[in-house]
């Protein structure tokens, strides 16, 4: 196993803090959105106002395209605002966000509560991903170019793997999770003893790109109601970002390694 310092001594130490929050809140998330109980109110949610197929697609679309987009506003005009913050009050301020946009969303059912949380998620998310992107070179960089597209053809081929196969993605929820929680667990050593492991950003990339699988057909097994489609919308949403975040570390690594 090829064994590194974790993280580089010239990241500075608000690059060095949102480093580790990669490992909590979407754990958080997916523990919220696999328990039972959960499972259980998204099935039985309905508030007399369901949706066709077809709109309730949309909106999960859209909402999902808004992240999206609101991500690269703020990683596009707002870095410099971003690495100006005090790294501690960020990662307190974000971490506080992030838990109660989960909250939000997934114990609500009133759309537009959730979308408050939803947005207590993704612009705070934004604001992270922006260090991030400003590490490996910016918008504009090959490494970020190249994250950015394979990640969208990753997307497109999970989305279309889900339609194809749900039966196979309906197995997938526990063993996710359980994988998910090994890998926090082992980046957590890693960094405890100063190591670092290419493997666990594969590793990283291939739970997340089969969680957009199983994430794009659980959400069509929920009433088509809004609120259901912003919940859903959360959940590929951090699917997409984190597979995102994991493909620009393999590719920055391969990239200095060249």
């Amino acid at each position: 196993m090829d064994v590194k310092p974790r993280i580089p001594p010239h990241l500075t130490t608000k690059q060095r803090i949102l480093f580790l929050h990669r490992m909590g809140y979407p754990a958080l998330k997916k523990m919220m959105s696999l328990s039972k109980e959960r499972k259980e109110r998204r099935l039985q949610s309905y508030d007399g106002m369901t949706m066709t197929r077809r709109g309730y697609n949309a909106a999960l679309c859209g909402l999902l395209l808004y992240g999206i987009a609101a991500n690269f506003i703020i990683c596009k005009y707002f870095t410099d605002a971003v690495e100006a913050l005090n790294p501690t009050a960020f990662l307190i301020g974000y971490l506080v966000c992030a838990i109660i946009g989960c909250l939000m969303s997934g114990l609500s059912h009133n759309p537009v509560i959730s979308f408050i949380g939803y947005n207590l998620v993704v612009l705070p998310c934004g604001m992270s991903i922006s260090i991030a992107i400003e590490t490996y070179g910016g918008l504009d960089s090959e490494i970020v170019v190249e994250a950015f597209m394979i990640t969208l053809c990753i997307t497109a081929a999970m989305t279309l793997f889900a339609i194809i196969c749900p039966q196979f993605c309906s197995k997938l929820g526990g063993i996710l999770f359980a994988s998910l929680i090994g890998l926090i667990l082992a980046r957590l050593v890693m960094l405890i003893f100063g190591m670092y492991s290419i493997a666990a950003a594969w590793i990283g990339a291939v739970i997340f790109s089969l969680y957009i699988a199983y994430d794009v057909w659980r959400s069509q097994r929920y009433p088509l109601t809004l609120d259901n489609a912003i919940d859903s919308a959360l959940d590929i949403y951090l699917d997409i970002i984190n597979l995102f975040l994991e493909l620009l570390e393999i590719l920055g690594r391969y990239k200095d390694d060249d």
